[in-house]
């Protein structure tokens, strides 16, 4: 965990952090896939529970498709204490949550940030939630109510890579 705050502090890049962070994601698959759309997003860190989600096993590669060995992931004792620490670096927490009022494409990724997902079926737990500075929705238009967490991951990446492309011009 170390290597996350030193990275945080370190920070020198042209585009400011973004970090992923898994809430209890067990499914090896879904866990590979959110690694491989990090990847592809250019998210700097996945974090992710050490109890409570799926091992970085053999699984998890194959579905990553190299991600697994491209994108930090970091394994916390207590994620909300995480959360808590990233806000004091600086860092905006936005997790996602269908019972949020304000749009994900509302919301203003342009200073670093880290996005949360929560598990499958359960959602994100209550303490995560509540260290979050923000919750967002995805605009559902048909009859399902939720994505895969993957799916989600994915389109809620690319929108902060979609904003921050656009404010380079």
């Amino acid at each position: 965990m170390d290597a996350l705050w030193w990275r945080l502090e370190q920070w020198q890049g042209e585009t400011p952090p973004l970090l992923l962070i898994l809430d209890g994601i067990t499914d090896p698959h879904n866990l590979g896939a959110c690694l491989r759309s990090a990847d592809a997003a250019g998210v700097h860190g996945v974090i992710v529970p050490k109890d409570k989600s799926a091992p970085l096993n053999a699984t998890v590669r194959k579905v990553a498709c190299g991600a697994a060995e491209s994108v930090p992931v970091f394994q916390v004792t207590n994620l909300a204490r995480c959360l808590e620490k990233l806000k004091q670096q600086g860092v905006w927490i936005t997790g996602t949550a269908g019972e949020a009022d304000t749009l994900l494409f509302e919301a203003d990724f342009s200073g670093p940030c880290a996005l949360v997902m929560g598990a499958e079926g359960k959602g994100m737990r209550r303490l995560t939630r509540e260290a979050c500075d923000a919750l967002v929705k995805l605009p559902m238009q048909g009859q399902v109510t939720s994505l895969n967490v993957s799916v989600a991951a994915g389109v809620c990446l690319f929108e902060v890579v979609r904003q921050r492309h656009a404010a380079r011009g």
